[in-house]
C-alpha cells in the first residue's frame, strides 16, 4: 500500500473522529471509550499494513 494512501486514510479517520467528538453529543466516558477503540483499531491496521503484526504471530514461547 503506497504511503500516500496510508496518509489519506489517517487524515480521513482523524477528521471523522474530530467530527464525532465535536458535533455528536455523548457522555465524556463513552466518547473516551470510542476514541480508544478507534485509536487501537488504527494502530492494529497500521501494524498489519507495515507487516509487523504478521511477524508477531510467528513468535512462539
Amino acid at each position: 500500500m503506497p504511503i500516500l494512501n496510508i496518509l489519506l486514510v489517517l487524515i480521513v479517520v482523524g477528521f471523522l473522529l474530530w467530527v464525532v467528538n465535536t458535533y455528536i453529543p455523548m457522555d465524556r466516558k463513552i466518547k473516551g471509550i470510542f476514541n480508544i477503540i478507534v485509536v487501537i483499531g488504527v494502530v492494529i491496521w497500521l501494524l498489519k499494513v507495515f507487516g509487523l503484526l504478521d511477524s508477531v504471530k510467528n513468535i512462539t514461547i
